[in-house]
């Protein structure tokens, strides 16, 4: 058991469980969007994994971007406030875009993405997540691609994190209590 491992109270999905959520989602959207202009815009950095595997998954022509934002910081629970730290570096005027994010957990990043970028005219935009947490939303919002729900407890792995750790694991597990007490 390696370091971060002895921090996992259990393991919620495996890599094959992985594979197969992300697989079903690419093959759902490669039907919706053939023979559109669809651009996937990762949430950076905890959908860089998802991101990967989905758009292998899909069977379609895509382009991709990359957007980076905070509304954490190095806590549990959202700060409320969406910082754009990096913006997307094309015009999505007339593109399908989907905005893809690792979970839904309160909306409140996506949200406010959203909104953003509804200003900059795409033909329509959708958002995909990996994991869905509707028990946390506080935003009026919800994902029309999702992998799975997760329980209300807190997860890492597959590119979800807890103070930046964790990200590498290749699964997805609730995090231990001691693990990230004294907030």
């Amino acid at each position: 058991m390696t370091g971060m491992d002895s921090c996992i109270e259990k393991v919620l999905f495996d890599e094959n469980k992985i594979s197969e959520l992300v697989k079903k989602v690419g093959k759902q959207i490669s039907e919706d969007y053939k023979g559109k202009k669809l651009l996937l815009v990762s949430v950076l950095k905890g959908s860089i994994l998802f991101m990967a595997d989905l758009m292998r998954a899909i069977e379609i022509p895509c382009e991709i971007d990359f957007m980076v934002v905070s509304s954490y910081g190095s806590g549990t629970r959202t700060s409320g406030k969406v910082r754009i730290i990096k913006d997307l570096g094309i015009d999505i005027k007339g593109y399908d875009v989907i905005l893809v994010e690792d979970i839904l957990d309160s909306g409140v990043t996506l949200s406010t993405l959203k909104q953003m970028l509804e200003s900059r005219e795409p033909a329509s935009i959708k958002i995909c997540t990996c994991f869905d947490k509707p028990e946390r939303r506080i935003a009026d919002i919800t994902a029309d691609y999702i992998g799975s729900r997760v329980p209300d407890e807190f997860v890492v792995g597959y590119g979800l994190d807890y103070d930046e750790k964790f990200r590498n694991l290749p699964y997805v597990g609730v995090l231990k209590r001691e693990c990230y007490c004294n907030e």
